[in-house]
């Protein structure tokens, strides 16, 4: 129904990525889940497959700082906590944040969406 043609590797990815529910999930741990579950797919072809699911709209992708790229399944209205110390995810519902004093969009524009990432550092 995404318009994706479903080939064996796409097939086998989604497996891994939506049978455990909602999750959080590098492309590089996937690709590690993959190997372990003798999915044999290389790295490239597991960006690959990510990028189209979620130009599909069936994953959402969020850049946590200038290395680190999570894709999450979870594509409805909704934040995250980001712990520093582990660097897992944890979704925080939409309706828990107000965002106010945004700037007005250029002309011709919209703002689609607003994503908050909520930085975390355990207490020592």
């Amino acid at each position: 129904m995404a318009g994706l043609r479903p080939t064996r590797q796409r097939l086998a990815l989604a497996q891994l990525l939506f049978a455990q529910g909602d999750r959080h999930v590098t492309a590089e741990a996937l690709h590690g889940e993959a190997e372990t579950r003798g999915v044999r797919v290389s790295l490239a072809t597991v960006y690959n497959t990510m990028h189209q699911f979620t130009q599909a709209g069936l994953l959402r992708e969020l850049t946590v700082d200038g290395s680190r790229t999570y894709f999450d399944t979870n594509t409805g209205n909704h934040h995250h906590f980001y712990c520093e110390d582990d660097g897992s995810l944890m979704d925080i519902d939409g309706g828990n944040i107000e965002v106010a004093g945004l700037p007005q969009p250029p002309q011709g524009s919209a703002v689609d969406r607003v994503d908050v990432i909520v930085r975390l550092k355990r207490q020592s």
